[in-house]
C-alpha cells in the first residue's frame, strides 16, 4: 500500500476531484450502439444489447474553420490528401477486417466515443481529458454535428481525433446498399463542411462489426478499414459509474480500443476513475491514429 502524503494530493485524487465537480447539474440522453464485437475482451456483468437510432435533422450547417489537428504541420493525416480532404478511393488504406486493437506493444489505449448528446457534458468531459493529459477519438453522428456545430471545433481544439459514426445512427446491416452509402457519405460531407476533412476513421452504427456493403461504402467515402473495438463497458445502458469502472478494469490492457459514449452522466462520473486506473497501470490514453499508426 502506498504512503499517503497529506501535503500534496495524488494524481488520482486530482482527477477524481475534477470529475466530481464536472458532474454537477449534468443530465442528458443519447442513443447507444450495438455491442459484443468478435474478439472483445471478457467484461464483468451485462448482456450485449443494441441502442435506438439518434434523431435525424436536416437543418443548415454553418461553415467552420479547421482547428489545429494532431498531425505535424505540412503532413497529411493517414487516409487524407495534403489538403486534409479524403483520399480518392483506392489510394488510402485498404478495407480489410475491422481494426479492433493496436499491436505495436506500446503501453497505450484508445478511448473512442460515440459522438452525440449534450454539448455541456462534452465540454466537461474534454476538461477531464485535458487535466489527465489524455487524447481520445470521437466518432460523431452527422445529425449531432448539424445541430451542434461547435462540437467539432471543441474536439479538434483539444488535440483529439474526430471521425464518422454515420449520418443518423441507423442499424446499418438492415439498410440496402444505397442507404448505407448515404449514411456514410452524408456524415463525411458534414465533417468536411465543418472542419475541411471527413476525418480519418469511420465506425458503423447499430452493429459491432462491419459487413461487405458497409466496407464498400466506407472505401467509396475515402475511409479504409472500419474502426471497431475490443472492450465495451456498456456505458450507454446507464449501469452506473461503478459498473462502468468494473467492466473497464476487467477488459482493458495495452492495445485495447474501448467503446464509450458522450452524453451520459454516468460515463462522465466514471471517467476520472478510468483515467486514474490507466495512469496507475502505466497506460496512456491516445487517439486511434496514434494507437494504430498508419493502419
Amino acid at each position: 500500500m502506498s504512503t499517503v502524503r497529506h501535503a500534496t494530493p495524488s494524481r488520482r485524487q486530482v482527477i477524481a476531484a475534477a470529475g466530481a465537480a464536472a458532474l454537477a447539474g449534468a443530465a442528458s440522453t443519447t442513443a447507444g450502439c450495438a455491442v459484443g464485437s468478435p474478439g472483445a475482451q471478457p467484461l464483468a456483468g451485462g448482456t450485449p444489447s443494441g441502442g435506438s437510432p439518434a434523431t435525424t435533422s436536416t437543418g443548415p450547417t454553418p461553415p467552420g474553420t479547421t482547428p489545429p489537428g494532431t498531425t505535424p504541420p505540412g503532413t497529411a493525416a493517414p487516409g487524407t490528401s495534403p489538403s486534409g480532404t479524403a483520399a480518392a478511393p483506392g489510394t488510402g488504406p485498404a478495407a480489410g477486417p475491422d481494426l479492433t486493437r493496436g499491436t505495436s506493444g506500446r503501453p497505450e489505449v484508445a478511448l473512442t466515443f460515440h459522438g452525440a448528446g449534450d454539448v455541456t457534458l462534452l465540454r466537461r468531459m474534454l476538461a477531464q481529458f485535458a487535466e489527465a493529459g489524455a487524447h481520445v477519438t470521437v466518432l460523431a453522428i452527422g445529425t449531432w454535428l448539424a445541430e451542434q456545430p461547435a462540437a467539432a471545433k471543441l474536439v479538434l481544439d483539444g488535440g483529439h481525433d474526430l471521425g464518422n459514426h454515420t449520418w443518423s445512427h441507423q442499424t446499418m446491416p438492415r439498410l440496402d446498399a444505397a442507404r448505407t452509402t448515404t449514411e456514410v457519405r452524408r456524415a463525411a460531407d458534414e465533417l468536411r463542411r465543418l472542419t475541411g476533412s471527413p476525418g480519418r476513421w469511420f465506425r458503423p452504427s447499430g452493429t459491432p462489426s462491419s459487413t461487405p456493403a458497409i466496407r464498400a461504402a466506407a472505401v467509396a467515402a475515402g475511409y479504409g478499414a472500419c474502426l471497431g473495438y475490443s472492450v465495451d463497458p456498456l456505458d450507454y445502458t446507464d449501469p452506473g459509474p461503478d459498473a462502468i469502472e468494473r467492466a473497464f478494469r476487467s477488459g482493458v490492457r495495452a492495445g485495447s480500443i474501448v467503446s464509450l459514449h458522450l452524453g451520459h452522466p454516468g460515463t462522465l462520473t466514471a471517467m476520472p476513475r478510468l483515467l486514474a486506473d490507466l495512469h496507475d497501470r502505466g497506460l496512456a490514453a491516445v487517439t486511434a491514429t496514434r494507437l494504430l499508426g498508419n493502419a
